[in-house]
């Protein structure tokens, strides 16, 4: 407890002992809906990014289809219905001779979800026929087109992020399956398949997916959000806010390492419990020098004015001129100014004195 208060009062005298870059008001803090995040330690996850979509899980698809042939009696579910495993779905009328006609129930195989009815009342049906299918999605597979030069970095058991176009706010976990034994020859992927509990039945076939498969762990990782970023390859900056004057943020240069699709490694310019900005960081390289100078910023946090520059006044500086016992140097400034007038005045009359005088001379 000792060396964590220790480092805390260290990161603290860091962050204060620096002048901000920016200091801004309340209005315009509001209009650049600021946001933060705390730089710290974690386990930093390293990762591959791949494209991919979903799919329904092998054995999890069922198709009805008439043993007979004849004619579609009724039809009993629509598409999108959920139906019980044995639930009667379609009435087959037979060809069979008879006064009716014998006529033979459909029950669906699984449960599930119709996902397509291709027959309506009354249309003749065979054999062949795939008049029903049903989907189980309780559990769905999530299929990445990983690029062939990263295939060599995936391992049966490895988690992945998922995330939907359709489910933005959503992120699925899932754990490796299997990987494909061969790539695609047109497209030079591999498939990696994920498995992903479905409960709610929001991921459905075809949608498109993103993957983040993590490759590797590190601990103890000083990161923070890639959005608090900013600058170019070469040089690096986030703003961090003022550990004590409020709206206030400084440039700090970083030095990065690895990152994923959220965040980034921090390898120096930054200690445990410093605030970035992240929404708003890239406003705030064109707020200049901000609204509020440095030296409103600290007589508003500290009570007492500042210089300029952001030093402590002296008492000197700080104490109200006395009118009635002027300052020395503002009697030394007014005796300055007397001489320099009364010089330049007689100066000038010995000048005119002089070309009188030889004007007089000239005349004799």
């Amino acid at each position: 407890m000792k060396h964590l208060f220790f480092f805390f009062l260290l990161t603290s005298h860091v962050v204060a002992a620096s002048k901000p870059d920016i200091i801004l008001d309340d209005v315009a803090v509001s209009h650049m809906n600021l946001e933060f995040a705390e730089a710290e330690e974690t386990t930093f996850e390293e990762d591959i990014f791949s494209l991919g979509h979903i799919e329904v899980l092998s054995g999890k698809k069922a198709v009805v289809s008439s043993r007979i042939p004849g004619r579609a009696f009724s039809v009993l579910v629509i598409p999108h219905q959920e139906v019980d495993a044995g639930a009667e779905v379609a009435q087959i009328e037979s060809r069979q001779p008879g006064d009716p006609p014998p006529v033979i129930k459909l029950e669906a195989p699984i449960a599930g979800v119709v996902s397509k009815v291709s027959i309506a009342q009354g249309q003749p049906v065979s054999p062949e026929d795939t008049l029903i299918e049903i989907y189980d999605l309780s559990t769905v597979e999530a299929v990445a087109h990983v690029p062939q030069h990263l295939a060599g970095k995936l391992k049966l058991g490895q988690k992945a992020h998922i995330r939907l176009h359709a489910l933005p706010e959503k992120v699925f976990e899932a754990k490796l399956e299997h990987i494909a034994v061969e790539a695609d020859e047109a497209t030079g992927v591999i498939e990696a398949a994920f498995h992903v509990a479905n409960p709610e039945k929001l991921l459905r076939p075809g949608m498109k997916a993103e993957f983040s498969i993590v490759v590797s762990q590190r601990e103890n990782v000083m990161s923070i959000p890639r959005n608090a970023v900013q600058g170019d390859p070469a040089q690096r900056f986030v703003y961090v806010k003022d550990f004590e004057l409020e709206n206030a943020f400084v440039k700090a240069p970083v030095t990065l390492g690895a990152q994923n699709d959220h965040f980034v490694e921090v390898v120096s310019g930054l200690l445990p419990g410093d605030e970035v900005v992240t929404r708003g960081a890239y406003a705030l390289a064109f707020a200049g020098k901000g609204s509020v100078s440095l030296k409103e910023a600290l007589d508003s946090a500290h009570g007492h004015s500042h210089n300029e520059d952001g030093t402590e006044m002296t008492k000197e500086q700080a104490a109200p001129p006395d009118r009635d016992h002027a300052p020395d140097n503002a009697h030394n400034e007014w005796n300055t100014l007397t001489i320099f007038f009364a010089s330049t005045s007689g100066l000038l009359l010995v000048l005119l004195m002089l070309t009188s005088f030889k004007r007089r001379e000239v005349s004799v």
